[in-house]
């Protein structure tokens, strides 16, 4: 057992352990470490991802779980990227960066083109599935759900302090009809303490990748970014160093809070009033 910088991944793979023991025999950590023959702060930092384990420490793991060495080679395989300080994932992969979520104490998110997600209304959601070109109502109703469960956190007692940067690119961009938009517009006038809009007319932050960034208690901080191939997460000092002064860059040139208010209000004004308006309509 090597003791080590965690990250994300190994914070997840180790949790994913956890609930393995849990699931597959009657042991607490301590009680585990006494089957395994190991010190209890062993199983612990194993758990936590705070260590990584040897290949024979998984192989007894899972052994001691009634596991067999079909399944043990595949976590294997993935155990051995849990450490690395740059990772991608599969874009349906959400395990990873709800548990990041859960854990972060502050998100800092940046989005260009639509609303964050985890600020978005069922409706935004799902129209934005539909129409980004997923093939299936049953892939439509599985992202939406996901999506959906990821706001969780807002119901925490201990939820993450949050500031998202929306450029106002994606509130001009109508996703479904109006009545959608309506609703998501006031969605995030609900929300606007921790909304900040960057003005149409600051055009330089619109060609950067849309980026978060999270902050832990006791973790290193990560910078994450996603496509439509893969998500990705770095814990690399200049990953880390770059998504802080795009931030930086974002508070500068961002509407204050009220400023931001004021925008989505004529947001919402603009559809309510439009005459030529051809969608739904909401007088």
């Amino acid at each position: 057992m090597t003791v080590i910088t965690s990250t994300a991944y190994s914070r997840d793979l180790g949790d994913e352990l956890r609930r393995l023991r849990e699931n597959c025999t009657s042991f607490g950590g301590r009680a585990m470490a006494h089957q395994l023959g190991w010190d209890p702060s062993k199983v612990s930092n194993i758990e936590t991802g705070k260590a990584r384990a040897t290949e024979v420490d998984l192989a007894q793991y899972f052994a001691t779980c009634g596991k067999d060495l079909e399944y043990l080679q595949d976590f294997v395989n993935r155990y051995r990227y849990a450490f690395d300080l740059y990772f991608a994932q599969v874009p349906d992969n959400l395990r990873t960066l709800a548990m990041v979520e859960a854990m972060a104490t502050k998100i800092f998110a940046y989005e260009i083109l639509s609303i964050p997600g985890l600020l978005q209304t069922e409706a935004y959601a799902r129209a934005l599935f539909e129409e980004t070109g997923c093939e299936s109502k049953e892939a439509i109703d599985k992202g939406v759900e996901r999506r959906m469960a990821r706001q969780s956190i807002w119901q925490r007692p201990y939820r993450p302090d949050c500031v998202f940067y929306v450029h106002e690119l994606a509130l001009q961009m109508c996703v479904g009809d109006a009545k959608v938009m309506e609703d998501q517009y006031l969605r995030l006038l609900f929300n606007a303490h921790i909304l900040r809009v960057v003005p149409a007319n600051i055009r330089g932050v619109a060609f950067h990748s849309k980026c978060t960034m999270f902050e832990f208690g006791k973790a290193s901080p990560l910078a994450y970014t996603e496509t439509d191939l893969a998500k990705v997460f770095a814990q690399d000092a200049l990953a880390v160093t770059w998504g802080r002064k795009l931030f930086e860059r974002l508070d500068a040139v961002a509407l204050d809070e009220e400023q931001s208010r004021s925008k989505l209000a004529e947001y919402v004004s603009g559809l309510r009033e439009d005459p030529h308006d051809r969608r739904t309509d909401l007088a």
